[in-house]
């Protein structure tokens, strides 16, 4: 089994399948899992470390995905 990620490694893995499954830009990437973050949707894998792996970021990223589009600019 997968050693777990720290949180911070969690969020940049997160972002880093955005910018891989779905073509798009770093800032973009980043702006979905900020806004996903303040609505509290890692606050589950901040109380269990063992929920950041990279399973259940490939997971996250399709749920985070369609619950936070990018907003227009």
């Amino acid at each position: 089994m997968a050693r777990p990620m720290t949180y911070e490694q969690y969020l940049d893995e997160v972002s880093t399948l955005l910018t891989e499954i779905y073509t798009m830009e770093d800032d973009a990437a980043i702006q979905m899992v900020m806004r996903a973050q303040a609505d509290d949707f890692f606050s589950g894998h901040d109380d269990d470390p063992s929920l950041c792996t990279q399973e259940q970021a490939e997971r996250d990223v399709r749920q985070i995905f369609k619950s936070y589009p990018l907003k227009p600019r």
